[in-house]
């Protein structure tokens, strides 16, 4: 009985250790994007960007973190009190829920001891994720809807509009993946790369995926939910100090979650042709998939800041009319080749 409840403390506490260094990570990795974004804006406009606070501004994160903390705070008076506090706690929350079956690498090795550097292997890993994030249009409808303002309920119709039509295609995209792998689980996708990537078989699928990705995070073009020269700030209009900082915060944490997903369906994830995942005790893995994850983290900015906005009939046309039977033959021709030359 003892080696028994042995084992389970340190089970427990090696996916406690693990879960508060993925918080850790994903929360820096979100702070550190809004500075990246906006010196990669400044870039592209021919501009300084953050200069001030710190070293080549890169204390801005935190001076930003205590703006929001020390900002005035409000509840608007005719607004739904308990939903219009919920809604940003529950859309960073389910942001932050859905890195838990990601695999981050194989084993690391650290005092004798060896880490599994997946806080959870469900073997419907990438459905978890993909409800995860289904789940995410519930906090833009409630701060919207609770807002008690129009423009605010605008936003989060056109986000849950937007969410319902790209879901399919990138529903559809997946389906292709899985159809390679034989696998739901994100881990055994990422192994079965170890060869060749996912990207060489399905680059009409990664196409799809990258753009329904785009339009899941609420990214330029596809950022309709809170169009600033239509809606003035969106679902969050009515939002201030950390409650915003939760709306704005989850919205980064959700692009990187995206960005590993893609490194994580598409490119290997901890694999790279040439380098050993397991070198440097375990390390190189996350160390590769961070990289990947880092490059399409700058591939969304870079879309951000070059492409116009879609009208929402754009929208809605290339969803609908563009992206879905793009997905639904990029199934079937999965399926003749599994059938014809077999996996």
């Amino acid at each position: 009985m003892s080696l028994i409840l042995l084992f389970s403390l340190g089970f427990i506490i090696e996916k406690a250790v693990l879960i508060i260094a993925l918080f850790a990570l994903t929360l820096g990795v979100a702070a550190y994007s809004t500075y990246g974004e906006r010196k990669i804006a400044a870039f592209f406009q021919d501009r300084l960007g953050p200069s001030n606070a710190g070293p080549w501004g890169l204390l801005q994160p935190l001076a930003d973190g205590v703006k929001m903390f020390t900002k005035e705070d409000f509840v608007p008076n005719q607004s739904e009190r308990w939903l219009y506090i919920l809604a940003p706690g529950a859309f960073i929350f389910v942001a932050l829920m859905a890195s838990a079956v990601i695999p981050w690498g194989t084993t690391l090795t650290l005092g004798g001891l060896n880490w599994n550097l997946q806080v959870t292997d469900v073997n419907i890993g990438i459905l978890y994720v993909v409800g995860l994030a289904s789940l995410g249009v519930y906090g833009i409808m409630l701060g919207g809807w609770a807002s008690n303002n129009k423009f605010s309920l605008y936003g989060a119709i056109r986000a849950s509009s937007q969410m319902i039509s790209y879901e399919l295609a990138m529903g559809l995209s997946i389906i292709a993946i899985v159809m390679l792998s034989g696998s739901l689980s994100l881990k055994t996708i990422v192994d079965q790369q170890a060869g060749m990537w996912n990207v060489v078989y399905q680059p009409l699928g990664f196409i799809l995926f990258l753009t329904c990705a785009l339009a899941e995070c609420n990214r330029a073009p596809f950022d309709m939910a809170e169009c600033e020269t239509e809606l003035i700030g969106g679902y969050h209009t009515e939002y201030s100090a950390m409650k915003l900082g939760f709306f704005l915060f989850a919205e980064y944490i959700n692009m990187f979650i995206s960005c590993t997903v893609i490194s994580c369906l598409y490119f290997g994830g901890y694999h790279f042709p040439g380098l050993d995942p397991n070198w440097l005790g375990g390390l190189m893995g996350p160390i590769i998939l961070l990289s990947k994850s880092f490059f399409f983290i700058f591939v969304f900015m870079w879309i951000r800041w070059t492409l116009p906005r879609f009208r929402y009939d754009q929208l809605m046309h290339l969803g609908w009319k563009s992206l879905i039977p793009l997905a639904i033959v990029n199934m079937m021709l999965t399926g003749a080749g599994i059938l014809f030359f077999g996996k």
